[in-house]
């Protein structure tokens, strides 16, 4: 049988012993002068070279599996030019056989990052894991056998392989090159019920293993069904970094981020704007939530000077079967997308592009929907000949430096108008029909910020499935309100569910004079936007889709941070930058805005038994302004009827502060992963928002990987293992030992916290 093991260790990077996967971007030191600028967080550019030495395996086939390295790569065994790929995130295998010799073997594999590259924070080097894959001549080959659902009343899934087989699935067997199964009694693939069947696949003495789901997924202007089942998309866009880890894909923080999402009530993802990671795809299908998985942000025309644009006509064909090679067997996997906010389609050849495309993808998998994240508004104005990005790279309206000076009432007056703005941005006759031909080669129409075509779609086009691909996430109540009215909009999926590296600030709600602006300076460095911060702390927007969604099993309360004296500049990309806290020593006295999140008619609010105020909901948030005085802050939500329907409360710290070292699981294998939040909490264990001091953290039986807060705009960086918290919170990433006891320790110089996790 191939054996797969895993190749992540000892390698060298430019001559430095690394473990992979590894960002080799995240360590390097930032500058205003970067040729990325903002949207890469002024990180440099570079040459990268990994290197590697390896006895030759014992086996006749050996295959490299590379799950993606950022960019360019060219993979060299032994000296020679054994494959690679172009693009930074498509995953590729490299047959090594011609190229091995008896004894030591040398692995070397270059990828460079020439900025200004990407609208966002890319990371470089090979950021993904790396598999070795050995076996005989003849063995089943990885991703070789595709499993696919034919019906589920009854269960009756197909089997393709390249080469003949013999599968046996819950004791059903069959065998040959295409065949059908039923399956009795199965138990079905969904979002409530993510139940996966093992196959195992043997062709003469070899063996291997595959996991798959029955599902059946069936989209029509009647809507998504899922087994049978309308489905309602509660999505949020994803991109791809791992926060304070960089661009470094672990599968422990893939599993996190979702099972995180889940269980503020998402079942969707999309993966912006480029293919996810296997772990994204393994995480997906083991929790039950749905996934887009997207391709690139561009096509043959550069939205950044160095971008994938040059190389997509020659690759992006081969980029979609091998995606496709890869997701065919995950259940999670429901929508492919071609592209985000592409502007070739507003001409013909742009539309026959996509037309090919959606075509290649049908004759891969027949199975699945294809999708595009489409603005329609930049479409109309590209067919009218303003672009919105140069040809050379670029935004035509960047405005680096030229709002600083203007004021923040002024830039918060810009920005409420932007949003709403684009939302209508498409809806006249011509824009209809400038972008019809596109959105009908698709199966499902992806309106990226455009909510004011929802309602008319109906009846300009009786056939056509939409699905919100890229929303604010300020408009969840009245998005979320469409989805369930019309039946062919089938989703909604907001920007973004999670805060991430570069396109720096462009959901800040900034209280520094830098703030005012689209592109902000150095030393901004994270998009400051999400319903999760980069942490994975819930903030005011993940509480109000949850409410809107009917998730919060009682009012949820979050507070705009009381200790700033001057105004924030708003951007338009987040709708509040309320936290679930009422511990801001300090502030006696200042005006803080309360809001509430439920579904209910009313709610009341009460400081320190005493009501303060009465609010009716709109769209399941209730806004409050309050005097600030620590103590308890309760609310209570109230039906139409006067009925109670649910209270709850915050309380604020209580002295003296200390520092708590909290992880998220209290024992961990040899080389696992281990989430810690180090917060500044009061005796009673609370977190205090006003407190915040730089934290040094050390690590015994493991090994720090980092250490940050989700300050947006820091010249801290996440490896040196000391940083300022922000609003009392920060976070350690620590890889276990081989054995022992991990210990996680976080001192201020004055205080310290510890904690012990058992390696098992």
């Amino acid at each position: 049988t191939m054996k797969r093991v895993s190749f992540n260790d000892n390698w060298r990077c430019n001559g430095k012993a690394v473990t992979l996967p590894h960002d080799a971007m995240i360590q390097q030191p930032r500058s205003p002068k970067a040729a990325c600028g903002s949207a890469g967080a002024f990180f440099p550019d570079g040459s990268f070279t990994y290197e590697k030495t390896f006895p030759r395996p014992a086996a006749e086939h050996v295959l490299l599996q590379f799950e993606g390295v950022y960019k360019d790569a060219k993979v060299y065994i032994n000296g020679k030019l054994a494959g690679g790929a172009a693009y930074g995130y498509i995953p590729f295998f490299v047959e090594a056989d011609a190229f091995l010799q008896d004894g030591e073997n040398t692995l070397r594999v270059e990828c460079a990052v020439q900025h200004p590259d990407s609208r966002w924070y890319s990371g470089a080097g090979i950021y993904r894991p790396v598999w070795l894959w050995t076996g005989p001549k003849d063995s089943i080959a990885p991703e070789s056998v595709r499993v696919s659902t034919v019906s589920i009343a009854p269960a009756v899934i197909r089997v393709q392989s390249d080469a003949p087989v013999h599968f046996d699935a819950a004791g059903v067997q069959g065998e040959g090159t295409d065949f059908t199964l039923t399956i009795p009694d199965a138990k079905l693939w969904s979002e409530d019920a993510p139940n996966l069947y093992t196959a195992k696949i043997t062709n003469g003495s070899d063996e291997a293993a595959l996991t798959f789901g029955i599902r059946k997924v069936e989209w029509s202007a009647k809507g998504l069904f899922i087994n049978g089942q309308e489905t309602l998309l509660r999505g949020g866009c994803l991109h791809h970094d791992s926060g304070i880890l960089g661009a470094a894909t672990y599968d422990e923080s893939e599993y996190r981020r979702v099972k995180t999402l889940k269980e503020a009530g998402y079942n969707a993802i999309r993966c912006a704007h480029n293919p996810c990671s296997r772990a994204m795809l393994e995480a997906c299908d083991k929790l039950g939530v749905y996934l887009m998985d997207e391709t690139w942000d561009m096509w043959y025309s550069h939205k950044t000077k160095y971008d994938y644009a040059g190389s997509w006509k020659e690759n992006h064909m081969a980029d979609l079967q091998a995606m496709v090679s890869r997701d065919f067997n995950h259940p999670s996997v429901i929508l492919y997308s071609i592209g985000n906010e592409v502007s070739e389609p507003a001409k013909p050849a742009g539309v026959q592009a996509a037309k090919e495309m959606v075509d290649y993808l049908h004759s891969l998998d027949a199975n699945r929907a294809v999708t595009g994240g489409m603005n329609l508004m930049i479409l109309t104005r590209s067919a009218n000949g303003k672009g919105v990005y140069k040809e050379e790279g670029g935004r035509e309206d960047s405005n680096e430096g030229k709002m600083q000076g203007m004021s923040s009432t002024m830039f918060n007056l810009i920005t409420s108008v932007v949003g709403p703005g684009m939302n209508r941005g498409a809806n006249g006759k011509k824009a209809d029909s400038i972008t019809t031909p596109v959105l009908d080669a698709l199966d499902i129409a992806g309106y990226n910020y455009a909510s004011g075509r929802y309602p008319l779609e109906g009846k300009a086009h009786p056939n056509r499935v939409v699905v919100g691909s890229e929303t604010f996430p300020q408009d969840i109540a009245k998005n979320w309100a469409m989805v369930k009215q019309y039946p062919y909009l089938v989703g909604d999926f907001m920007w973004t569910a999670w805060d991430y590296l570069g396109e720096v600030g462009i959901g800040a709600w900034a209280y520094t004079p830098d703030g005012k602006g689209f592109d902000k300076p150095y030393p901004w460095l994270l998009a400051d936007v999400g319903a999760f911060d980069i942490l994975g702390n819930p903030n005011g927007e993940a509480f109000h889709a949850s409410a809107v969604w009917g998730k919060l099993d009682s009012p949820a309360i979050c507070v705009q941070p009381i200790n700033h004296d001057t105004k924030p500049a708003k951007a338009t990309w987040r709708g509040t930058n309320a936290l679930p806290s009422w511990s801001w020593s300090g502030c006696n006295g200042k005006k803080a805005v309360v809001e509430v999140y439920f579904d209910a008619a009313s709610v009341e609010l009460f400081l320190n038994g005493k009501s303060i105020a009465k609010a009716r909901t709109k769209g399941c948030k209730a806004v409050f302004k309050v005097k600030y005085a620590p103590g308890t802050l309760a609310a209570v939500a109230y039906g139409p009827d006067g009925r109670e329907l649910g209270r709850s409360e915050l309380h604020s710290a209580e002295a003296p502060l200390q520092i708590a070292v909290r992880p998220e699981k209290a024992t961990a294998h040899a080389g696992e992963l281990v989430y810690v939040p180090v917060q500044l909490t009061g005796a009673n264990g609370v977190t205090e928002s006003n407190a915040d001091r730089k934290l040094t953290v050390s690590v015994a039986d493991g090994e720090l990987l980092a250490f940050g807060s989700a300050n947006p705009r820091t010249e801290e960086q996440y490896h040196t293992g000391s940083f300022t918290t922000y609003y009392g919170a920060a976070l350690a990433i620590v890889r276990a030992g081989d054995s022992g006891t991990l210990t996680v320790t976080a001192t201020d110089g004055e205080h310290t916290g510890e904690a012990k996790i058992t390696i098992q």
